[in-house]
């Protein structure tokens, strides 16, 4: 079961044929390529990085502490970008400091063209190329593709002059991003062309940014709804960082980062950013009395998992609890798939939740958040990903700290 359900086909035309959609024999080969650059000693030196942007959102929010309400999705996804862009791309775009730039309307096109494949899907008159590029949609899928493209080959094509003109060097002992292990791919044996690198440096930009920025958002949502959680995150920073709150966190830091650890994984089993995934029977398989058929399509959908009443008490509840140390060993591994499972999981996990803890520790040691609107009213939509329904505001003031 390793090959991806027939309808991440409608993804290709966004993200190729890369880590996300390939076939199994691709998909070993890239993986197996990609593996290193998500490895715990790499991810170690992506954290000055995630703390400098975390400190630049910082500081576009102090004009917002006197607002009765920011939407916070924007800044939160262009935060996200950056970090992405210098960590695995190794380039820095400067996307929160130009909320204007081609970084911004590359967030939208990301957005717009997931909302597009899923209309797409549920369309089958969309389903022939023919039709669809006559379509209105078919015709705003193509300038989506052409944004993405765009952006994905001016930094591919930047990195190579990096190497032409001796900036960079193959096989130095520095340690290398994602983009550069891919370009030294190529360079080196052919076995990559550059269409090839664009594909998986789309998926990283695309499916890694947009999963990782909506997981956010919906933390810090939830976050800013119970104060209690809040306040207990805040203790847990403060004394983590004592009297020193604006120093960097370090590897150490994330590692006493328990209680918001907890938090992050409540979240991401109320809302897990990839709600579904799909994969192809290549084989008969009983299941108690039942045979799912040999060329059938699996579906999981994990939002539905995280919801099981056997395994999670009051399942709407909000309960960070649930994650404890001391409470995480009641549950089977295969009862909490925020990031699906087996071979074929999500490669940036990892990076994902260290991402997610500087992000938000460095917010919650400067402000306090209030989310405005229930979750009654606020109930999740799809596209690729699970996604507010409408925009989340929230009221961000200065954190007043005591001694």
């Amino acid at each position: 079961m390793l090959d991806k359900g027939w309808f991440y086909n409608w993804t290709q035309p966004v993200l190729g044929s890369g880590l996300l959609t390939s076939n199994t024999k691709k998909w070993k080969n890239r993986r197996k390529l990609l593996n290193p650059c998500v490895g715990m000693n790499v991810l170690k030196n992506y954290i000055p990085a995630m703390n400098e942007y975390s400190r630049t959102l910082v500081k576009r929010w102090q004009k917002e502490t006197h607002k009765d309400s920011t939407d916070i999705y924007l800044d939160l996804s262009l935060c996200a970008l950056d970090i992405l862009c210098e960590t695995m791309l190794g380039v820095k775009i400067g996307a929160q400091e130009h909320k204007d730039n081609a970084s911004s309307k590359l967030i939208y096109c990301v957005h717009r063209g997931m909302e597009l494949i899923i209309d797409r899907l549920w369309n089958i008159l969309h389903w022939s190329d023919f039709i669809y590029s006559l379509t209105r949609n078919g015709k705003e899928m193509k300038k989506i593709i052409e944004t993405s493209e765009n952006f994905t080959r001016t930094i591919i094509r930047e990195t190579k002059e990096k190497y032409f003109n001796g900036e960079l060097k193959i096989g130095d002992e520095k340690q290398k991003s994602l983009m550069e292990v891919l370009l030294e791919h190529h360079l080196q044996t052919k076995e990559l062309s550059e269409e090839d690198i664009r594909e998986e440096v789309i998926t990283f930009t695309i499916a890694g940014h947009h999963s990782s920025a909506t997981s956010l958002i919906w933390t810090l949502y939830l976050i800013g709804l119970h104060k209690e959680v809040q306040a207990k995150i805040q203790t847990e920073l403060d004394w983590i960082f004592g009297e020193n709150q604006e120093r960097p966190a370090s590897n150490e830091d994330l590692k006493e980062m328990k209680y918001l650890e907890s938090v992050i994984k409540e979240s991401l089993r109320l809302f897990p950013s990839v709600y579904f995934f799909a994969r192809h029977i290549s084989e008969d398989i009983k299941i108690c009395n039942y045979t799912i058929p040999k060329g059938s399509t699996c579906v999981m959908m994990p939002y539905l998992v995280h919801r099981d009443e056997k395994v999670f008490n009051n399942p709407e509840k909000f309960n960070p609890d649930r994650f404890s140390p001391e409470n995480l060993i009641k549950y089977n591994s295969n009862s909490y798939i925020p990031f699906a499972a087996g071979p074929r999981n999500c490669i940036g996990q990892v990076f994902a939740l260290i991402e997610e803890k500087i992000i938000l520790s460095t917010l919650l040691r400067n402000y306090s958040f209030e989310s405005l609107e229930p979750r009654d009213r606020l109930p999740p939509t799809v596209d690729i990903v699970l996604k507010p329904s409408k925009p989340i505001e929230v009221k961000i003031r200065a954190r007043t700290k005591t001694s």
